[in-house]
């Protein structure tokens, strides 16, 4: 991400003491950084797709700035919050779809880094919810991870600052994480997925 990271922490230290045009400032200042990780969240979408990158960047400010419980301490932490509500919004979109087309064949999803944005059909995308909100009620740490790697594009050290947790202990997770995910997006798949010790 190209944000200036000194001047962010201080926009986000001011917002979370109340200032909103430091607020104002932030979102200036990460626009380009969150029209990059739209793109990574639609990557592989296809053309005409109805939520597009400014869109979703639109929602998600939306949905950013509708959270009242924001007292971020950094960076790391901001992005990784960012990119759950702009999961959100993408599942929500999904929903809204999935509706409008009730008689579609379903399609599974093949679990690998670059996950999101690799179906149009969005029942995929809700596969994939699904099988997150397994994940977490088995581990809410493991689940953090997941969303951070997959669905924030974030390196292990970035996913280690934003959940203070060892850049170790996030690959660990990281991989823990997919395994469970693959066990639960497998096509034979339908109960309770599993996690070996």
């Amino acid at each position: 991400m190209s944000t200036d990271l000194d001047n962010l922490e201080t926009l986000l230290r001011a917002w979370n003491a109340g200032d909103l045009a430091a607020r104002d400032a932030l979102f200036a200042q990460i626009y380009p950084d969150l029209k990059q990780l739209a793109r990574r969240h639609l990557r592989g979408e296809a053309d005409g797709h109805t939520l597009n990158t400014t869109a979703l960047v639109h929602e998600t400010c939306l949905g950013v700035l509708g959270d009242k419980s924001g007292d971020w301490r950094g960076r790391a932490q901001f992005f990784a919050f960012v990119s759950m509500v702009m999961r959100h919004v993408l599942i929500d979109h999904a929903r809204q779809r999935r509706a409008q087309k009730r008689d579609g064949q379903r399609v599974r999803v093949a679990l690998h880094d670059d996950i999101v944005g690799q179906s149009d059909d969005p029942d995929a995308l809700l596969d994939l919810e699904a099988a997150l909100t397994k994940l977490e009620e088995h581990s809410t740490r493991m689940a953090r991870v997941v969303e951070c790697r997959l669905f924030g594009g974030m390196t292990d050290l970035e996913t280690a600052r934003a959940l203070d947790m060892g850049e170790r202990s996030v690959s660990r997770e990281w991989q823990r994480g997919k395994a469970w995910l693959r066990v639960a997006l497998a096509p034979s798949a339908e109960g309770q997925a599993t996690l070996e010790s």
